[in-house]
């Protein structure tokens, strides 16, 4: 393993604002890293000083020779007008058959390699950067927020693809399973400084839990003991027979130091007025078309909606979710049917749009008494403020001041002020991290408002859903499952894809068009997918012949000790599974090598 990238005492600051304070990272080959951080930590700002984007104030930041950065840009590099594969080729330099090759990774095959990029939906645009990307051969990936604005199917196939890549990354993402998939470490940035602890996410919350408890009891012990000490210098100093013993006591009262724990960034707790609780249908669609003028993005639509349902409204971009929001808030007209509300319904709408469309010049406090509810206290608008952490003076900033996080954190605490029987929710997710995320998430869950929302967060959906609607090929339904039952069908689609012959038998070795690999060309890339096929195969042998042992010997036991052991029981059901799953998987790997014109 070689270093890739060194900083050391790294300080850099806007005005008095310090974002980094003598800051220290090492990352080596291969590491897969998750960054976290609070809105404003420092994120983005680490990701643009290691790409040179912007100067370091003060320290070391060393990027190694043997690195490759990749870095997802923020600005597109492609003409809207070209077509997938004449940017590829374009931006990377790349064959036309190798570019083809690595875009199948992502889906992006047949007649899309050839569609012109302004005519894709953003999950494919952002497929798009992710293969030209790649195709100039990083080793360690910068990622900032790839998942903002996927639909599910291109997180998935992102999330494969990071489990599968042999270099190292660092990816920012507010999505607590997105992150607790792909990493293996866990990067946070806070307080200034950058802490890598060499585990995935879960286990670093649970030992930086663990580190506070320790840290206060410590302190705790700390103050009692001093306290004692106290007592026995304030009863005896006065005296001479015992003056010198107080003094001794006053020194190591001084010694005993407490530990310095940092002021912790405040946490959003989000408490939601309930509303008046009603019983039976809230919405009726019948028959609806929704669309544009001149298209068509689905028809045929009719569903019911009880009052106090939450709905997720899931599909793949551009397939029509935030047009059926749209159509449902009345921004758009229905191109047929009818949408019915029942009387007496009040709608808020949050669309992603909205937080960039407040008015800079007015402050937080004003814009939450604009948009308040008739009869909301200001003493119920504070406390709405408080929940997503504008407090104090906070009130009184310039809405023009604040961060895209918080931007949306205010539009929310706005649209929740007006206590409304219907909330349609457009990405509220986005630009908030995770705690933030979840923390609305789990008091959503708790409200009693009738809720239709778009979301790829697959976090903020499990804590929120209790019905999904799916938009898919023009057509809009209920899908009859959980939304897990749903995530877990869309990867066995998307494994699948990846896996049905056109990534073993097509992709290396056949072209894509009329340019085609050469005969080495050919040879080379079958060895190399022989190779891969054999050492996966030759491994599971040895696993399937370890576990194969280890089961003999668990009957084994039976037969001298079989007196019940419900462990014992439980262990041999683990492992007779686990023989059928890798039995299943080697069989797999043996077609999949027939079919390259060998055998295992």
């Amino acid at each position: 393993m070689s270093t890739l990238l060194q900083i050391n005492n790294l300080f850099k600051a806007y005005g008095s604002q310090v974002i980094f304070k003598d800051a220290n990272l090492t990352i080596i080959t291969k590491q897969k890293v998750g960054v976290l951080g609070r809105n404003g930590a420092g994120k983005s700002t680490l990701f643009k000083l290691i790409v040179a984007h912007e100067a370091i104030d003060s320290g070391i930041l060393l990027v190694h020779n043997k690195a490759r950065l990749g870095y997802l840009e923020q600005q597109d590099q492609y003409e809207l007008t070209e077509t997938v594969i004449e940017f590829l080729m374009r931006y990377t330099a790349r064959e036309e058959w190798l570019c083809g090759k690595i875009a199948a990774s992502f889906q992006l095959k047949n007649d899309l390699l050839y569609a012109k990029i302004g005519s894709l939906s953003g999950g494919y645009q952002m497929r798009v950067k992710l293969t030209g990307m790649l195709l100039k051969e990083p080793n360690l990936l910068l990622l900032d927020e790839p998942t903002n604005y996927l639909d599910l199917s291109t997180l998935i196939l992102l999330e494969q693809f990071l489990k599968t890549y042999r270099g190292g990354y660092l990816v920012i993402s507010h999505d607590r399973e997105f992150l607790r998939n792909v990493s293996e470490y866990t990067l946070e940035v806070e307080h200034g400084g950058l802490f890598l602890y060499p585990r995935p996410l879960e286990e670093y919350l649970a030992y930086k839990e663990e580190q506070l408890e320790l840290k206060q009891k410590h302190n705790v012990k700390i103050e009692q003991q001093q306290k004692d000490l106290q007592v026995f210098v304030d009863r005896f100093r006065s005296k001479a027979s015992k003056a010198r013993q107080a003094q001794s006591k006053i020194k190591i009262i001084n010694a005993l130091k407490k530990i310095d724990i940092p002021h912790s960034i405040s946490t959003v707790r989000i408490n939601i007025p309930k509303i008046e609780d009603k019983k039976g249908l809230a919405l009726r669609c019948n028959n609806i078309s929704i669309g544009y003028a001149g298209k068509v993005v689905a028809d045929e639509i009719t569903f019911d909606i009880s009052r106090g349902e939450h709905i997720a409204i899931l599909g793949d971009n551009g397939n029509g979710k935030t047009t059926l929001l749209k159509t449902l808030a009345g921004e758009l007209p229905c191109l047929a049917g009818k949408v019915r509300w029942m009387p007496d319904i009040k709608i808020a709408y949050y669309a992603q749009h909205v937080p960039g469309m407040l008015n800079p010049q007015q402050q937080v406090g004003q814009y939450l008494q604009t948009v308040a509810a008739p009869g909301v206290s200001i003493q119920d608008m504070y406390k709405m403020a408080g929940n997503f952490l504008f407090k104090g003076n906070d009130l009184k900033k310039s809405i023009s001041v604040l961060s895209g996080g918080e931007r949306a954190r205010l539009c929310l605490a706005g649209l929740l002020l007006q206590k409304a029987q219907i909330l349609l929710l457009d990405e509220p997710n986005n630009h908030l991290d995770f705690e933030t995320v979840e923390a609305l998430g789990s008091a959503l869950a708790t409200c009693n408002s009738t809720m239709l929302f778009v979301s790829h967060n697959r976090t903020f959906v499990n804590l929120l859903a209790t019905g999904i609607i799916e938009i898919k090929n023009g057509k809009v339904s209920r899908y009859p499952h959980n939304y897990e039952e749903y995530v877990y069908h869309l990867e066995q689609i998307m494994s699948d894809d990846n896996n049905n012959g056109d990534n073993i038998k097509k992709s290396p070795i056949e072209p894509l068009n009329d340019k085609k690999p050469n005969d080495y060309q050919k040879r080379k890339l079958l060895d190399a997918e022989r190779r891969k096929l054999n050492k996966k195969a030759k491994s599971l042998e040895k696993s399937i012949a370890k576990h194969e042992a280890e089961k003999q010997e668990i009957i084994k036991d039976f037969e001298i000790n079989p007196i019940y052991s419900q462990a014992r029981n439980e262990h041999l059901s683990k492992i007779t599974k686990l023989l059928e799953e890798q039995e299943r998987a080697w069989l797999t790997l043996q077609e999949a090598l027939e079919e390259l014109g060998t055998e295992i």
